[in-house]
């Protein structure tokens, strides 16, 4: 089903049972999944790969150039997964060479009204950014994080999986993985414990990471110094979740958020 004023390049290639509104438009170096549906206005170009049964509201702009002034027309790319949800006027800008060259956005995602993908953005599954959500360039977002409506996050951020960030909060440091956060700078509020039930971890476990958490808040040494610290770690080292956590903070080069009471 392809309305008669939408203007797609005879090089592009389309999945089956697609839905392609009025006035949208498709570059020659696309590929749209079976089963994708675009509302009306909604422009897809660049080398785009999009996967299938992903839907497109009004005014979605995917796979445009980079807002960054090395960008010398390189072909770079967009990567999207299956089954995602953009509202309306989403915008997702293709990779750079400085980076890995793609953006890339994984499967079963909701990104409600005005959110905005900079390039070389990674995004993984299961996520749900609301309302005005911005990302600037090589931000990396974990599987299941939720950031409520106006967050932006500065470049090579990285939020760890699970992660819960409220609303209007500016993130400029990591966010470790089912951390709860806001505020303008981000400040670690405590463990997601919700979305840690729903990955069906047990309460034991749990119960462990917010200990963890609070331990970590508590002490005078710097998060790096804690988790570096074999003798503190040690009652934690049957914790997946704590041996996670402890390895995102180690790995983090820009450093993690502070935590809300410093």
């Amino acid at each position: 089903m392809i309305h008669s004023t939408a203007v797609i390049n005879e090089n592009a290639k389309i999945g089956l049972d697609v839905k392609i509104g009025p006035y949208c438009v498709i570059g020659p170096d696309v590929e749209l999944g079976d089963g994708c549906e675009l509302r009306s206005h909604v422009v897809i170009d660049g080398h785009t790969k999009i996967g299938k049964n992903n839907k497109f509201f009004t005014g979605c702009i995917i796979g445009e150039i980079p807002q960054d002034l090395t960008y010398k027309g390189e072909p770079t790319r967009v990567v999207i997964g299956d089954n995602n949800v953009f509202r309306e006027f989403v915008t997702v800008h293709r990779g750079t060479k400085k980076d890995r060259e793609e953006t890339t956005l994984g499967s079963n995602c909701l990104f409600m009204v005005h959110c905005h993908f900079g390039h070389d953005v990674v995004v993984g599954n299961n996520c749900i950014f609301a309302n005005g959500a911005q990302l600037a360039g090589h931000v990396k977002i974990r599987d299941n994080v939720i950031l409520g409506g106006g967050c932006v996050i500065s470049q090579f951020v990285t939020l760890g999986e699970g992660a819960y960030i409220g609303g209007a909060t500016a993130i400029n440091r990591d966010i470790p993985m089912f951390c709860t956060a806001y505020g303008n700078r981000a400040r670690l509020k405590g463990i997601n414990i919700i979305g840690m039930k729903r990955k069906g971890f047990s309460k034991e476990v749990i119960n462990e990471v917010v200990d963890f958490f609070r331990t970590v808040e508590s002490s005078a040494l710097s998060s790096r110094s804690f988790v570096d610290n074999h003798e503190f770690m040690a009652e934690y080292e049957g914790n997946p979740i704590v041996n996670q956590m402890a390895n995102f903070i180690k790995e983090s080069s820009i450093g993690i958020a502070p935590f809300m009471s410093l």
